[in-house]
């Protein structure tokens, strides 16, 4: 078992990590930046140790730094959480090295599942449906104009290393093929030091769906069901919900089998996706291996009753998967909300700044997986993303309606945020009928602005402020700077209410 963890994390995701571990009854250390002194996640471990700059390069992708931090603790373990190194095959190479357990799969399982033209033809040596296109890197825009055309346009331009929607461009015409190529290959050199690129047909309206899977060191691997993650904007996800309401329970069975037999071709261990993407004609279709945790794994946890995180460091431990196919079954209905630190009403622009008030919701069946606090200071180095609420009901239209009451009664002031946005989709017709498809948001919330009156969101700025003068009531003489950052009524500025939410 392992006795002592390093978290090479932070925000939220350290937080779960962090408390999984200590369940466990694991020792835990958390790294952080110069600018992460005073964030939750350093607080709750029972180590802590700076590691750099506020920049990633000098902190938490700092490899060298992570590992040597991880010897003066004598951790070992390491987990690297989502992002950052999570998915770096040279980071998990360095901890093999280092005889530190690396948390997720082997490095040369990383290494085969990262490059996305070797897994294509992996996926399609093992019988698995894969997306028409490319299976070498485009040599120049002739190759390139050569492929398009036998597949047929519009054909989409993918990095092969990487995700996020780096290096990925849409072409509809021959004619944009050489600036879609160019600026392709530019953006994946910058993000991932590799300018390799192919071609793919592109699949109009798909809906993204991704397989949980779970696998030991000694041949067991589960899968526990899907989730449907198809509400994005510029490729990263905002909504996700499980079970998806596209398929029926002989299709959810037969993906399923094929995301297990997928995992085993490449010889996966730990927690991963894998994902598809299903066109409106039904065809389904592999997209990608996700190697590591998912943002969205609570949702799963909460239809299953299988604690993800504790079962990622059980099998890093050694430990045999205590499940079968058999025994794993859902219930219910989730649903996870993405909170982020933007401005929905400005092309989705991050929000830095300091959070002056937090009131996260709560009640039976509401999650919040949160890296936060009231007084909290969001920076512009790291992903925006500040919590996860994750709702469940024993259908979809309860866990829909529960995820309204909840959003509307979550309140974050002194930053934008996408609350007020997640309000909107969950009660938007499309939502409420299941038409989630990956245009949602450019097809259905183009032009979002937030209007009307919040009555929980008043009740909050009224207790708010009441409780700050309470206390602030009892010293005489001038209010100070301290008290005065405190008092949202004093530090907001000119505002109403009916439009303060996020």
């Amino acid at each position: 078992m392992i006795r002592r963890l390093l978290v090479a994390n932070r925000g939220e995701i350290a937080i779960r990590v962090l408390r999984a571990a200590k369940e466990l009854g694991m020792m835990t250390v958390a790294v952080y930046s110069t600018s992460d002194r005073d964030s939750p996640h350093v607080e709750f471990a029972d180590d802590a140790v700076c590691v750099g700059e506020p920049a990633p390069l000098e902190s938490y992708l700092n490899i060298n730094k992570l590992i040597d931090t991880a010897k003066m603790v004598c951790a070992d373990a390491v987990h690297p959480g989502y992002g950052f190194l999570a998915e770096n095959p040279a980071f998990a190479r360095r901890c093999e090295s280092a005889r530190l357990t690396f948390v997720g799969p082997s490095s040369g399982t990383l290494s085969l599942v990262g490059d996305k033209l070797e897994s294509r033809k992996t996926m399609r040596k093992a019988g698995i449906p894969v997306i028409p296109g490319m299976y070498t890197r485009v040599k120049d825009v002739k190759h390139c104009a050569d492929e398009a055309r036998g597949l047929g346009f519009p054909v989409l331009v993918k990095a092969s290393l990487g995700g996020g929607g780096k290096g990925m461009r849409v072409v509809r015409r021959k004619e944009e093929l050489g600036d879609a190529l160019a600026s392709g290959r530019r953006e994946a050199k910058s993000a991932f030091g590799d300018e390799s690129v192919y071609i793919e047909r592109y699949i109009e309206r798909p809906r993204h769906i991704e397989f949980q899977i779970l696998g030991d060191r000694y041949g067991n691997i589960v899968h526990l069901f899907e989730r449907e993650c198809s509400i994005q904007r510029r490729h990263q996800k905002l909504v996700e919900e499980t079970p998806s309401v596209a398929l029926d329970s002989e299709l959810r069975r037969k993906i399923g089998q094929l995301a297990v037999k997928a995992a085993r071709s490449v010889g996966y261990t730990n927690a991963g996706t894998i994902e598809f993407l299903f066109d409106e004609e039904g065809h389904f279709y592999f997209l990608e291996v996700n190697a590591r945790i998912q943002v969205e794994h609570p949702i799963t946890e909460s239809t299953t009753g299988v604690d993800l995180v504790k079962q990622q460091l059980l099998i890093a431990s050694g430990e045999p998967l205590h499940l079968s196919q058999e025994d794993v079954s859902q219930r219910g209905h989730a649903i996870e909300c993405r909170i982020y630190a933007e401005d929905p009403e400005n092309q989705f622009l991050p929000s830095p700044g300091k959070i002056i008030y937090l009131h996260e919701p709560s009640g039976p069946g509401v999650r919040t997986d949160s890296g936060i606090r009231t007084g909290f200071e969001v920076t512009r180095f790291y992903d925006p993303i500040l919590s996860k609420l994750v709702v469940w009901g024993e259908d979809r239209e309860t866990a829909r309606r529960k995820g309204v009451l909840a959003l509307s009664d979550y309140v974050i002031l002194g930053i934008r945020t996408t609350v007020g946005f997640l309000l909107d989709v969950l009660q938007h017709p499309a939502f409420i009928e299941g038409k989630t498809h990956t245009d949602f948001i450019e097809r259905n919330m183009s032009g979002w602005s937030e209007s009307g009156t919040d009555e929980h969101l008043n009740v909050a700025l009224i207790a708010s402020a009441i409780d700050s003068c309470r206390k602030s009531s009892t010293r005489r003489g001038p209010v100070t700077v301290w008290e005065e950052t405190r008092n949202p009524w004093l530090t907001l500025g000119r505002w109403r209410t009916g439009h303060m939410r996020g």
